[in-house]
Protein backbone atom coordinates (compact mmCIF):
# COMPACT_ATOMS: atom_id res chain seq x y z
CA UNK A 1 0.00 0.00 0.00
CA UNK A 2 1.05 3.55 -0.75
CA UNK A 3 1.66 6.07 1.76
CA UNK A 4 1.40 9.56 1.04
CA UNK A 5 4.50 11.31 2.66
CA UNK A 6 3.87 14.20 5.01
CA UNK A 7 6.20 16.11 2.20
CA UNK A 8 4.24 15.69 -0.20
CA UNK A 9 1.13 16.36 1.37
CA UNK A 10 2.58 19.76 2.84
CA UNK A 11 4.12 20.56 -0.69
CA UNK A 12 0.61 20.20 -2.12
CA UNK A 13 -0.95 22.40 0.73
CA UNK A 14 1.40 25.12 -0.27
CA UNK A 15 1.09 25.47 -3.75
CA UNK A 16 -3.01 25.52 -3.09
CA UNK A 17 -2.13 28.66 -1.02
CA UNK A 18 0.33 30.51 -3.12
CA UNK A 19 -1.85 29.74 -5.84
CA UNK A 20 -4.63 31.12 -3.86
CA UNK A 21 -2.92 34.43 -3.45
CA UNK A 22 -1.65 34.60 -6.85
CA UNK A 23 -5.93 33.83 -7.98
CA UNK A 24 -6.65 36.41 -5.71
CA UNK A 25 -3.71 39.04 -6.46
CA UNK A 26 -5.25 38.94 -10.11
CA UNK A 27 -8.73 39.61 -9.17
CA UNK A 28 -7.70 42.54 -7.27
CA UNK A 29 -5.68 44.07 -10.25
CA UNK A 30 -7.79 43.60 -12.90
CA UNK A 31 -10.65 45.79 -11.74
CA UNK A 32 -9.23 48.93 -13.64
CA UNK A 33 -11.58 52.61 -14.15
CA UNK A 34 -12.12 54.23 -17.26
CA UNK A 35 -9.56 56.72 -16.37
CA UNK A 36 -6.69 54.54 -15.26
CA UNK A 37 -7.03 52.43 -18.85
CA UNK A 38 -7.34 55.49 -20.96
CA UNK A 39 -3.79 56.87 -19.04
CA UNK A 40 -2.44 53.20 -19.61
CA UNK A 41 -3.27 53.03 -23.25
CA UNK A 42 -1.11 56.75 -23.55
CA UNK A 43 1.81 56.18 -21.84
CA UNK A 44 1.91 52.74 -24.33
CA UNK A 45 1.01 55.09 -27.10
CA UNK A 46 3.35 57.25 -26.00
CA UNK A 47 6.08 54.20 -25.31
CA UNK A 48 5.57 52.77 -28.98
CA UNK A 49 6.01 56.20 -30.50
CA UNK A 50 2.78 56.97 -31.69
CA UNK A 51 1.78 59.79 -28.93
CA UNK A 52 3.40 62.17 -30.68
CA UNK A 53 2.23 61.15 -33.97
CA UNK A 54 -1.61 61.41 -32.85
CA UNK A 55 -1.06 64.58 -30.87
CA UNK A 56 -0.11 65.54 -34.32
CA UNK A 57 -2.99 64.16 -36.29
CA UNK A 58 -5.37 66.48 -32.90
CA UNK A 59 -3.60 69.43 -33.71
CA UNK A 60 -4.14 68.81 -37.64
CA UNK A 61 -7.69 68.16 -37.03
CA UNK A 62 -8.18 70.46 -35.05
CA UNK A 63 -6.38 72.82 -37.42
CA UNK A 64 -8.91 71.64 -39.95
CA UNK A 65 -11.63 71.79 -37.85
CA UNK A 66 -10.52 75.42 -37.12
CA UNK A 67 -11.04 75.87 -41.44
CA UNK A 68 -14.22 74.42 -41.02
CA UNK A 69 -15.64 76.50 -38.72
CA UNK A 70 -14.15 79.42 -40.49
CA UNK A 71 -16.34 78.49 -43.39
CA UNK A 72 -19.24 78.09 -41.37
CA UNK A 73 -19.95 74.31 -41.34
CA UNK A 74 -20.20 73.84 -37.53
CA UNK A 75 -22.17 70.98 -37.64
CA UNK A 76 -19.97 68.56 -39.97
CA UNK A 77 -17.08 69.35 -37.15
CA UNK A 78 -18.77 68.51 -34.29
CA UNK A 79 -20.27 65.33 -35.61
CA UNK A 80 -17.19 64.40 -35.97
CA UNK A 81 -15.70 65.12 -33.23
CA UNK A 82 -18.56 62.97 -31.29
CA UNK A 83 -17.51 59.98 -33.78
CA UNK A 84 -13.88 60.15 -32.58
CA UNK A 85 -14.62 60.54 -28.63
CA UNK A 86 -17.41 57.59 -29.29
CA UNK A 87 -14.83 55.69 -30.68
CA UNK A 88 -12.22 56.55 -28.28
CA UNK A 89 -14.80 55.35 -25.30
CA UNK A 90 -15.66 52.21 -27.20
CA UNK A 91 -11.81 51.34 -27.35
CA UNK A 92 -10.77 52.36 -23.91
CA UNK A 93 -14.14 50.49 -22.33
CA UNK A 94 -12.71 47.18 -24.95
CA UNK A 95 -9.23 47.78 -23.25
CA UNK A 96 -10.84 47.77 -19.82
CA UNK A 97 -13.26 44.53 -20.20
CA UNK A 98 -9.72 42.45 -21.82
CA UNK A 99 -8.22 43.71 -18.44
CA UNK A 100 -11.19 42.32 -16.41
CA UNK A 101 -11.18 39.04 -18.42
CA UNK A 102 -7.49 37.98 -17.45
CA UNK A 103 -7.64 36.49 -13.99
CA UNK A 104 -10.95 34.48 -15.16
CA UNK A 105 -9.08 33.17 -18.72
CA UNK A 106 -6.14 32.32 -16.44
CA UNK A 107 -7.82 30.24 -13.91
CA UNK A 108 -9.84 28.61 -16.83
CA UNK A 109 -6.94 27.47 -18.62
CA UNK A 110 -5.37 25.95 -15.47
CA UNK A 111 -8.52 24.24 -14.27
CA UNK A 112 -8.93 22.92 -18.10
CA UNK A 113 -5.18 21.87 -18.16
CA UNK A 114 -5.27 19.43 -15.57
CA UNK A 115 -8.98 18.30 -15.72
CA UNK A 116 -7.95 17.45 -19.78
CA UNK A 117 -4.95 15.57 -17.89
CA UNK A 118 -7.35 13.38 -15.92
CA UNK A 119 -9.77 12.59 -19.03
CA UNK A 120 -7.21 11.54 -21.21
CA UNK A 121 -5.54 9.11 -18.42
CA UNK A 122 -9.76 7.57 -18.55
CA UNK A 123 -9.43 6.96 -22.24
CA UNK A 124 -6.40 5.56 -21.96
CA UNK A 125 -7.01 3.22 -19.37
CA UNK A 126 -10.45 2.43 -20.72
CA UNK A 127 -8.52 1.79 -24.54
CA UNK A 128 -6.52 -0.84 -22.04
CA UNK A 129 -9.25 -2.98 -20.88
CA UNK A 130 -10.81 -2.79 -24.30
CA UNK A 131 -7.66 -3.85 -25.98
CA UNK A 132 -6.87 -6.60 -23.41
CA UNK A 133 -3.79 -4.87 -23.38
CA UNK A 134 -0.93 -7.64 -21.43
CA UNK A 135 1.78 -4.74 -21.20
CA UNK A 136 0.04 -2.06 -19.75
CA UNK A 137 -1.85 -3.77 -16.19
CA UNK A 138 0.95 -3.24 -13.71
CA UNK A 139 0.15 0.91 -14.46
CA UNK A 140 -3.43 0.70 -14.03
CA UNK A 141 -3.50 1.72 -10.11
CA UNK A 142 -1.39 5.02 -11.16
CA UNK A 143 -4.18 5.23 -13.54
CA UNK A 144 -6.98 4.96 -11.31
CA UNK A 145 -5.40 7.25 -8.85
CA UNK A 146 -4.82 9.94 -11.30
CA UNK A 147 -8.81 10.09 -12.65
CA UNK A 148 -9.83 10.19 -9.27
CA UNK A 149 -9.14 13.84 -10.40
CA UNK A 150 -11.78 13.72 -13.33
CA UNK A 151 -14.76 14.55 -10.80
CA UNK A 152 -13.57 17.76 -9.03
CA UNK A 153 -11.39 18.65 -11.79
CA UNK A 154 -14.25 18.69 -14.34
CA UNK A 155 -16.77 20.23 -12.15
CA UNK A 156 -14.69 23.43 -11.71
CA UNK A 157 -13.80 23.72 -14.87
CA UNK A 158 -17.86 24.11 -15.72
CA UNK A 159 -18.13 26.27 -12.36
CA UNK A 160 -15.92 28.69 -13.82
CA UNK A 161 -17.28 29.19 -17.08
CA UNK A 162 -20.97 29.44 -15.87
CA UNK A 163 -19.49 32.15 -12.87
CA UNK A 164 -18.00 33.98 -16.07
CA UNK A 165 -21.12 34.33 -17.28
CA UNK A 166 -23.53 34.95 -14.27
CA UNK A 167 -21.24 36.44 -11.15
CA UNK A 168 -18.83 37.79 -13.70
CA UNK A 169 -19.13 40.04 -16.66
CA UNK A 170 -18.96 37.75 -19.42
CA UNK A 171 -15.54 37.46 -18.90
CA UNK A 172 -15.19 34.12 -21.26
CA UNK A 173 -17.62 33.29 -23.30
CA UNK A 174 -19.46 36.45 -25.20
CA UNK A 175 -22.43 34.74 -26.10
CA UNK A 176 -23.29 34.78 -22.79
CA UNK A 177 -23.96 38.58 -22.95
CA UNK A 178 -27.54 39.09 -24.39
CA UNK A 179 -26.87 42.17 -25.39
CA UNK A 180 -24.23 40.46 -27.87
CA UNK A 181 -26.68 38.09 -28.91
CA UNK A 182 -29.46 40.78 -30.03
CA UNK A 183 -26.41 42.41 -31.85
CA UNK A 184 -25.00 39.63 -33.67
CA UNK A 185 -26.87 37.85 -36.51
CA UNK A 186 -24.34 34.82 -36.48
CA UNK A 187 -24.15 34.14 -32.79
CA UNK A 188 -27.85 34.79 -32.28
CA UNK A 189 -28.49 32.08 -35.37
CA UNK A 190 -26.38 29.55 -32.74
CA UNK A 191 -28.10 30.06 -29.97
CA UNK A 192 -30.29 26.86 -29.91
CA UNK A 193 -27.40 25.21 -29.04
CA UNK A 194 -25.42 28.00 -27.48
CA UNK A 195 -26.89 29.05 -24.04
CA UNK A 196 -26.49 29.12 -20.41
CA UNK A 197 -29.13 26.25 -19.94
CA UNK A 198 -28.07 23.91 -22.73
CA UNK A 199 -24.34 24.73 -21.64
CA UNK A 200 -24.94 23.86 -17.94
CA UNK A 201 -27.01 20.79 -18.88
CA UNK A 202 -24.99 19.20 -21.92
CA UNK A 203 -21.76 19.96 -19.27
CA UNK A 204 -23.26 17.61 -16.44
CA UNK A 205 -24.11 15.37 -18.61
CA UNK A 206 -20.46 14.30 -19.57
CA UNK A 207 -19.80 14.66 -16.39
CA UNK A 208 -21.63 12.09 -15.29
CA UNK A 209 -21.13 10.03 -18.01
CA UNK A 210 -16.96 10.08 -17.31
CA UNK A 211 -17.42 9.84 -13.36
CA UNK A 212 -20.09 6.69 -13.80
CA UNK A 213 -17.98 4.73 -15.89
CA UNK A 214 -14.69 5.93 -13.49
CA UNK A 215 -16.71 5.19 -10.24
CA UNK A 216 -17.54 1.28 -11.95
CA UNK A 217 -14.77 0.74 -13.49
CA UNK A 218 -12.58 1.20 -10.23
CA UNK A 219 -15.15 -0.50 -8.17
CA UNK A 220 -15.04 -3.86 -10.73
CA UNK A 221 -10.85 -3.18 -10.82
CA UNK A 222 -10.56 -3.54 -6.55
CA UNK A 223 -13.14 -6.26 -6.71
CA UNK A 224 -11.11 -8.50 -9.28
CA UNK A 225 -8.33 -8.31 -6.41
CA UNK A 226 -10.09 -10.64 -4.41
CA UNK A 227 -12.66 -12.33 -6.54
CA UNK A 228 -12.42 -15.99 -7.56
CA UNK A 229 -13.94 -16.10 -11.01
CA UNK A 230 -13.29 -13.26 -13.67
CA UNK A 231 -16.29 -11.58 -13.64
CA UNK A 232 -15.30 -8.27 -12.70
CA UNK A 233 -12.60 -8.07 -15.00
CA UNK A 234 -15.89 -8.77 -18.07
CA UNK A 235 -18.29 -6.29 -16.71
CA UNK A 236 -14.80 -3.96 -16.89
CA UNK A 237 -14.26 -5.03 -20.68
CA UNK A 238 -18.01 -3.97 -21.24
CA UNK A 239 -18.55 -1.04 -19.76
CA UNK A 240 -15.07 0.10 -21.13
CA UNK A 241 -15.96 -0.73 -25.14
CA UNK A 242 -19.30 1.30 -23.77
CA UNK A 243 -17.88 3.92 -22.65
CA UNK A 244 -15.07 4.73 -25.37
CA UNK A 245 -18.32 5.23 -27.88
CA UNK A 246 -19.63 7.94 -25.96
CA UNK A 247 -16.13 9.02 -24.62
CA UNK A 248 -15.50 9.69 -28.16
CA UNK A 249 -19.13 11.80 -28.70
CA UNK A 250 -19.00 14.08 -25.66
CA UNK A 251 -15.53 14.83 -25.70
CA UNK A 252 -15.80 15.94 -29.08
CA UNK A 253 -19.04 18.07 -27.94
CA UNK A 254 -17.26 19.51 -24.81
CA UNK A 255 -14.15 20.97 -26.93
CA UNK A 256 -16.89 22.98 -28.68
CA UNK A 257 -18.65 23.98 -25.69
CA UNK A 258 -15.88 24.56 -23.34
CA UNK A 259 -13.18 26.11 -25.67
CA UNK A 260 -14.11 26.54 -29.51
CA UNK A 261 -17.09 28.71 -28.35
CA UNK A 262 -14.76 31.16 -26.97
CA UNK A 263 -14.94 32.25 -30.67
CA UNK A 264 -18.53 31.73 -31.66
CA UNK A 265 -18.16 33.18 -35.09
CA UNK A 266 -15.12 30.50 -35.81
CA UNK A 267 -15.76 26.75 -36.20
CA UNK A 268 -13.39 23.91 -37.08
CA UNK A 269 -14.41 20.35 -37.64
CA UNK A 270 -11.21 19.49 -36.73
CA UNK A 271 -10.95 20.79 -33.50
CA UNK A 272 -12.63 17.82 -31.02
CA UNK A 273 -9.98 15.35 -32.76
CA UNK A 274 -7.03 17.88 -32.16
CA UNK A 275 -8.13 18.88 -28.10
CA UNK A 276 -8.42 15.16 -27.63
CA UNK A 277 -5.05 14.68 -29.08
CA UNK A 278 -3.37 17.17 -26.48
CA UNK A 279 -5.16 15.33 -23.38
CA UNK A 280 -4.22 12.27 -24.49
CA UNK A 281 -0.14 12.99 -24.62
CA UNK A 282 -0.63 15.12 -21.64
CA UNK A 283 -2.10 12.19 -19.64
CA UNK A 284 0.25 9.74 -21.02
CA UNK A 285 2.56 11.88 -20.09
CA UNK A 286 1.68 12.07 -16.22
CA UNK A 287 1.29 8.44 -16.25
CA UNK A 288 5.01 8.28 -17.02
CA UNK A 289 6.11 10.95 -14.45
CA UNK A 290 3.74 9.55 -11.74
CA UNK A 291 4.99 5.92 -12.15
CA UNK A 292 8.76 7.32 -12.15
CA UNK A 293 8.17 8.92 -8.61
CA UNK A 294 6.80 6.13 -7.20
CA UNK A 295 9.51 3.77 -8.70
CA UNK A 296 12.06 6.06 -7.14
CA UNK A 297 10.55 5.57 -3.89
CA UNK A 298 10.41 2.21 -4.36
CA UNK A 299 6.73 1.36 -4.64
CA UNK A 300 6.65 0.21 -7.90
CA UNK A 301 8.84 -3.26 -7.93
CA UNK A 302 7.53 -4.81 -10.60
CA UNK A 303 7.54 -2.14 -13.10
CA UNK A 304 10.51 -1.93 -15.33
CA UNK A 305 12.52 -0.11 -18.26
CA UNK A 306 10.17 -1.96 -20.81
CA UNK A 307 7.17 -0.57 -19.44
CA UNK A 308 8.82 2.95 -18.98
CA UNK A 309 9.81 2.70 -22.57
CA UNK A 310 6.16 2.09 -23.81
CA UNK A 311 4.81 4.89 -21.97
CA UNK A 312 7.17 6.77 -23.65
CA UNK A 313 7.00 5.54 -26.90
CA UNK A 314 2.92 6.50 -26.64
CA UNK A 315 4.30 10.00 -25.41
CA UNK A 316 6.74 9.87 -28.81
CA UNK A 317 3.58 8.92 -30.89
CA UNK A 318 0.84 11.24 -29.42
CA UNK A 319 3.25 14.22 -29.90
CA UNK A 320 3.48 13.24 -33.81
CA UNK A 321 -0.08 12.49 -33.65
CA UNK A 322 -0.99 15.97 -32.44
CA UNK A 323 1.45 17.65 -34.85
CA UNK A 324 -0.42 15.60 -37.90
CA UNK A 325 -3.91 17.56 -36.76
CA UNK A 326 -1.97 21.02 -35.63
CA UNK A 327 -0.42 21.16 -39.21
CA UNK A 328 -3.63 19.44 -40.73
CA UNK A 329 -6.17 22.32 -38.97
CA UNK A 330 -3.66 25.35 -39.64
CA UNK A 331 -2.75 24.37 -43.53
CA UNK A 332 -5.84 23.64 -44.49
CA UNK A 333 -7.74 27.35 -43.18
CA UNK A 334 -4.17 29.15 -44.15
CA UNK A 335 -4.25 27.93 -47.76
CA UNK A 336 -8.37 28.29 -48.25
CA UNK A 337 -7.28 31.92 -46.99
CA UNK A 338 -11.28 32.67 -46.54
CA UNK A 339 -11.58 35.43 -44.37
CA UNK A 340 -13.85 34.09 -41.71
CA UNK A 341 -11.82 30.65 -40.79
CA UNK A 342 -8.16 32.80 -41.23
CA UNK A 343 -8.70 35.08 -38.49
CA UNK A 344 -8.40 32.53 -35.89
CA UNK A 345 -4.84 32.36 -37.06
CA UNK A 346 -4.24 35.85 -37.89
CA UNK A 347 -4.93 37.23 -34.50
CA UNK A 348 -2.73 34.19 -32.96
CA UNK A 349 0.54 34.87 -35.18
CA UNK A 350 -0.09 38.68 -35.09
CA UNK A 351 -0.39 38.55 -31.11
CA UNK A 352 0.96 35.24 -30.02
CA UNK A 353 3.77 34.59 -32.50
CA UNK A 354 6.19 33.00 -29.36
CA UNK A 355 3.68 31.24 -27.58
CA UNK A 356 2.07 29.71 -30.63
CA UNK A 357 5.27 28.97 -32.12
CA UNK A 358 7.52 27.96 -29.49
CA UNK A 359 4.14 25.08 -28.59
CA UNK A 360 4.93 23.82 -31.85
CA UNK A 361 8.63 23.11 -30.93
CA UNK A 362 7.79 22.15 -27.32
CA UNK A 363 5.49 19.59 -28.74
CA UNK A 364 6.89 18.45 -31.59
CA UNK A 365 10.67 19.14 -32.41
CA UNK A 366 11.52 18.64 -28.54
CA UNK A 367 9.53 15.46 -28.32
CA UNK A 368 11.35 14.21 -32.18
CA UNK A 369 15.11 14.81 -30.77
CA UNK A 370 14.26 13.54 -27.05
CA UNK A 371 12.14 10.53 -27.82
CA UNK A 372 13.03 8.95 -31.36
CA UNK A 373 15.94 6.98 -30.07
CA UNK A 374 14.85 3.35 -28.09
CA UNK A 375 17.45 3.58 -26.11
CA UNK A 376 15.98 6.92 -24.29
CA UNK A 377 13.07 5.89 -23.91
CA UNK A 378 14.47 3.77 -21.08
CA UNK A 379 16.40 6.65 -18.94
CA UNK A 380 14.38 7.89 -16.60
CA UNK A 381 15.44 11.52 -15.94
CA UNK A 382 15.35 11.56 -19.84
CA UNK A 383 11.65 10.32 -19.86
CA UNK A 384 10.97 13.07 -16.71
CA UNK A 385 12.88 16.61 -18.80
CA UNK A 386 11.25 15.37 -22.12
CA UNK A 387 8.14 15.08 -20.04
CA UNK A 388 7.77 18.28 -18.67
CA UNK A 389 8.56 20.31 -21.83
CA UNK A 390 5.85 18.35 -23.04
CA UNK A 391 3.32 19.56 -20.47
CA UNK A 392 4.60 22.80 -20.62
CA UNK A 393 3.66 22.99 -24.12
CA UNK A 394 0.64 21.89 -24.05
CA UNK A 395 -0.21 24.26 -21.16
CA UNK A 396 0.52 26.47 -23.75
CA UNK A 397 -1.54 25.17 -26.21
CA UNK A 398 -4.68 25.06 -24.05
CA UNK A 399 -3.32 29.04 -23.08
CA UNK A 400 -3.25 29.25 -27.29
CA UNK A 401 -6.89 28.21 -27.73
CA UNK A 402 -8.73 30.50 -25.03
CA UNK A 403 -6.12 33.89 -24.32
CA UNK A 404 -6.54 35.23 -28.08
CA UNK A 405 -10.45 35.16 -27.65
CA UNK A 406 -10.83 36.53 -24.01
CA UNK A 407 -7.60 39.43 -23.49
CA UNK A 408 -6.66 39.87 -27.36
CA UNK A 409 -2.87 41.39 -27.37
CA UNK A 410 -3.33 41.85 -23.28
CA UNK A 411 -1.63 38.56 -22.63
CA UNK A 412 1.26 38.00 -19.91
CA UNK A 413 2.17 35.22 -18.01
CA UNK A 414 2.50 36.59 -15.01
CA UNK A 415 1.05 35.99 -11.31
CA UNK A 416 -2.62 35.18 -12.42
CA UNK A 417 -1.38 32.56 -14.52
CA UNK A 418 1.43 31.02 -12.34
CA UNK A 419 -1.34 31.80 -9.53
CA UNK A 420 -3.77 29.30 -11.26
CA UNK A 421 -1.28 26.51 -12.37
CA UNK A 422 0.34 26.40 -8.65
CA UNK A 423 -3.40 26.34 -7.26
CA UNK A 424 -4.56 23.54 -9.79
CA UNK A 425 -1.25 21.66 -9.71
CA UNK A 426 -1.57 21.25 -5.91
CA UNK A 427 -5.03 20.03 -5.68
CA UNK A 428 -3.99 17.63 -8.56
CA UNK A 429 -1.11 16.80 -6.37
CA UNK A 430 -3.70 16.04 -3.24
CA UNK A 431 -6.55 14.23 -4.90
CA UNK A 432 -4.41 11.83 -6.92
CA UNK A 433 -1.69 10.94 -3.92
CA UNK A 434 -4.66 10.38 -1.83
CA UNK A 435 -6.19 8.08 -3.99
CA UNK A 436 -3.29 6.34 -4.34
CA UNK A 437 -3.25 5.27 -0.75
CA UNK A 438 -6.78 3.87 -1.03
CA UNK A 439 -5.86 0.50 -2.96
CA UNK A 440 -2.50 -1.87 -3.22
CA UNK A 441 -0.34 -0.37 -5.85
CA UNK A 442 -0.96 -3.83 -8.53
CA UNK A 443 -3.68 -5.45 -9.94
CA UNK A 444 -3.42 -8.67 -7.88
CA UNK A 445 -6.27 -10.49 -9.80
CA UNK A 446 -6.45 -9.00 -12.87
CA UNK A 447 -5.49 -11.58 -15.80
CA UNK A 448 -2.89 -10.55 -17.72
CA UNK A 449 -1.30 -9.34 -14.19
CA UNK A 450 1.50 -12.15 -14.95
CA UNK A 451 1.76 -11.36 -18.46
CA UNK A 452 2.14 -7.47 -17.46
CA UNK A 453 5.17 -8.16 -14.81
CA UNK A 454 7.00 -10.13 -16.93
CA UNK A 455 7.13 -8.00 -20.34
CA UNK A 456 10.04 -7.32 -22.02
CA UNK A 457 10.45 -5.26 -25.10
Amino acid sequence: MYTFSNKLKTFSFVLIILGLLGVGYGFMTSHKSFEEVETLLAEEAHHVGGHGEEAGHNEASHGAHATVDSHGDEGHSEKAGEHHVDEHKKHVEHVQHQIANRPWSALYVAAFFFMMIALGVLAFYAIQIASQAGWSPVLFRVMEGITSYLLPGALIVLAIAVASGTIGHYNLFIWMDPDVVAHDKLIEGKSGWLNLTGFTIRGLIFIAGWSLYRHFSRKFSIAQDTAEDKSNFKKSFRISAGFLVFFIYTESMMSWDWIMSVDPHWFSTLFGWYVFASMFVSGITVIALITLYLKSRDYLPFVNENHLHDVAKFMFAFSIFWTYLWFSQFMLIWYSNIPEEVTYFVTRFNDYKLPFLGMVVMNFVFPILMLMNADYKRIPWFVVMAGLVILFGHYIDIFNMIMPATVGDRWFIGIPEIGSVLLFAGLFIFVVFTALTKAPLLVKGYPFRKESEEFHY
